[in-house]
């Protein structure tokens, strides 16, 4: 499933980033790489960006850039 599918408050462990190498470089460096766990926070009105929260950091990204993450489900 990819990032983009989850609603809020769920959580995914990312397994594959498919993007080009700058954009894997600019989610890597705000920590968001394959084995992390995200949580999805606020879900914009217009559902064109995201918050997602990335152990302490929270990060806020266009729906287009969180479907080429690969996630699965994590359940709490």
């Amino acid at each position: 499933m990819w990032l983009s599918e989850l609603k809020k408050k769920q959580k995914g462990k990312i397994i594959n980033i498919y993007s080009s190498e700058e954009l894997k470089q600019r989610f890597y460096s705000f920590g968001a790489v394959v084995g992390a766990v995200v949580q999805i926070g606020y879900i914009n009105f217009d559902k064109n960006t995201i918050q997602i929260l990335v152990e302490d950091t929270d990060i806020a990204i266009r729906i287009e850039e969180a479907k080429v993450i690969e996630v699965i489900k994590v359940e709490e």
